[in-house]
């Protein structure tokens, strides 16, 4: 084996080492990254509990139902016979 194929097995051997090397300081940085946003997210539930807790969410107001009286025939609007033959004279297509 020449020095130079041994250079490049080195090389190779080195590019493959720096990879796993930097996938495993990737990893922890992103480990690091939600262990940070879960400690976040746990801290503002306890927060958003305790709250709830002390000040419990108030009544709901009950409001009175309308009563549903009948609309007359004025109120209700035309016919449906009107109604279609106005739209025909309109130029529409029934």
């Amino acid at each position: 084996m020449t020095s130079e194929d041994r250079n490049r097995a080195d090389a190779r051997f080195n590019k493959a080492a720096r990879a796993a090397s930097e996938a495993k300081t990737v990893k922890s940085d992103r480990d690091v990254a939600t262990k940070a946003v879960l400690d976040n997210m746990a801290k503002l539930k306890a927060l958003r509990l305790a709250r709830e807790a002390a000040a419990p969410p108030a009544a709901v107001k009950k409001t009175r139902a309308k009563s549903s009286a009948k609309k007359t025939a004025a109120e209700k609007g035309p016919a449906l016979a009107d109604w279609l033959a106005g739209q025909q004279s309109g130029g529409r297509r029934t």
